[in-house]
């Protein structure tokens, strides 16, 4: 694969096999997310943490435009479960993430975000508003 530069000129001549391993290289010391005009942080999870809000919270935030919380477990990580929680009510587990996989949580009517390891994962999130 080949990038384009300043004025369309060809950077780099990548071949696809490459291209794929240079996508899963990450350190496991820098967040996958970095954003200067949005919140983004990273999160280490051992048994069960909030990403986002508490399980303290009574009341389920709510916004004009709902936010978006990107999630992206490390690639040297392990599973970790998913899930949101509303105000006083139990919490509801999503699915799971794979080491490097990605997911995309509305923030709308609820209370928190939370992540679930058996051992131990760092979780990139990054908060950004809907359009």
């Amino acid at each position: 694969m080949a990038y384009a530069g300043p004025g369309n000129v060809v950077l780099a001549v990548i071949p696809r096999h490459r291209e794929e391993a240079i996508r899963m290289q990450q350190s496991p010391f820098m967040p996958s997310f970095l954003s200067k005009t949005h919140a983004s942080y990273e999160v280490r999870v051992r048994g069960t943490i909030f990403l986002w809000g508490s399980a303290g919270m009574t009341m389920n935030a709510g916004f004009d435009k709902p936010l978006l919380l990107h999630v992206r477990n490390n690639v040297f990580g392990e599973p970790v479960k998913i899930g949101t929680q509303v105000a006083g009510g139990p919490q509801t587990t999503l699915g799971t993430l794979q080491p490097g996989e990605c997911l995309t949580i509305q923030i709308q009517n609820i209370s928190g975000v939370f992540a679930t390891c058996a051992l131990e994962s760092n979780i990139d999130c990054v908060v950004h508003p809907s359009n």
